[in-house]
């Protein structure tokens, strides 16, 4: 609580997260047809939209950043092995393969990094 009563805004859930891109359509096939995220939909003027389990991922061709370092899209898999092999055969190029980040005491942190067509980081992680 503040001092006037009112609970304090906490920020949880992530609803959208937007990448710049400079073709469209190319970025529009790699994420449908390569890692294959559900189209929600195209919109005017030059943004597409994707279902990532209840986040959009907004592609945006107006973004003036397009074609410079974004921030790193991380999707969760629960078999980062067969998920990267699944992705290499479609076409997706891996900076690296699968690797361990951190042991914790119960688990393990793995991930391995790549990057969409119009070169924004995008990375699998998988807890072990």
């Amino acid at each position: 609580m503040t001092r006037l009563g009112k609970p304090e805004l906490s920020l949880s859930a992530i609803g959208q997260i937007a990448l710049p891109v400079t073709d469209l359509r190319r970025a529009v096939a790699f994420y449908r047809d390569l890692l294959r995220l559900p189209l929600l939909f195209e919109a005017p003027p030059g943004l597409a939209f994707f279902d990532c389990s209840g986040v959009r991922l907004m592609l945006d061709r107006g973004t003036s950043s397009a074609g410079t370092a974004s921030a790193i899209v991380y999707f969760r898999v629960d078999e980062i092995a067969a998920a990267h092999r699944a992705l290499t055969s479609r076409g997706v190029v891996f900076e690296d393969s699968p690797h361990l980040i951190h042991k914790f005491p119960d688990h393990e942190l793995w991930m391995c990094f790549f990057r969409d067509s119009e070169g924004n980081g995008l990375a699998l992680m998988s807890e072990v």
